[in-house]
């Protein structure tokens, strides 16, 4: 069977990286990419695609987002998330919310190709750090990190808040209002009990979640 795949990142040479894996076997067929959300979508809606990567930060809607529209269109298509954040970071949660797979970007080409294969088929692909993980029951045992508790929106704006933007370029951005953004970011604030943006950044950086 062909698997047909739909690529979206909005960093050209990741992307280039992966057609470059991924063209080299005969049952995987890109054709679709593009490095916005609103593509992702656009190609969702209207190309039959089996298999859908997409990252998990783009410029306009994040791949969590992309992922709760794309399950009301299609929701017979796999998509896996990807992220430069490592599946301690964030795997869990986008497994919860219903995605195929997680997969870092640092993870080995044939580890890309065996997730596209195992996710077409039907299956959820989990990384065996993953799979360690939910074995480990780190869903419950252990006390999540503060940036655990956002959701894929305030995360959105925590990471941009982080990397030192203002409430109007991340609501230029998004295509928010700067009294939404503001909104989002009192209460990802709130919830992480920090008081300003400096905060944000010195928790991003001893985290490791400095937007790539």
């Amino acid at each position: 069977m062909m698997i047909k795949l739909g690529l979206f990142d909005d960093h050209d040479i990741v992307r280039a990286g992966f057609r470059y894996i991924l063209e080299k076997h005969s049952d995987i067929e890109i054709v679709a990419e593009g490095g916005t959300g609103r593509e992702a979508l656009a190609a969702i809606r209207s190309q039959p695609l089996d298999v859908c990567l997409v990252d998990l930060s783009l410029p306009d809607l994040s791949g969590m987002d992309v992922l709760r529209q794309a399950k009301g269109s299609k929701p017979e298509m796999a998509l896996l998330i990807l992220s430069a954040y490592s599946e301690e970071q964030y795997g869990l949660n986008v497994l919860k919310a219903g995605a195929s797979g997680f997969l870092s970007k640092e993870l080995a080409p044939d580890q890309l190709v065996a997730a596209v294969r195992t996710v077409a088929a039907g299956r959820r692909y989990v990384s065996p750090r993953l799979a360690e993980l939910l074995a480990g029951g780190l869903t419950h045992d252990i006390e999540q990190p503060a940036h655990l508790k956002l959701s894929e929106r305030e995360f959105q704006i925590f990471s941009k808040l982080a990397v030192g933007k203002s409430v109007t370029e991340i609501a230029n951005d998004l295509c928010l209002s700067t009294k939404t953004v503001s909104t989002y970011r009192a209460r990802l604030l709130e919830k992480m009990n920090f008081k300003t943006n400096a905060d944000l950044t010195q928790y991003a950086v001893k985290n490791d979640l400095m937007q790539q």
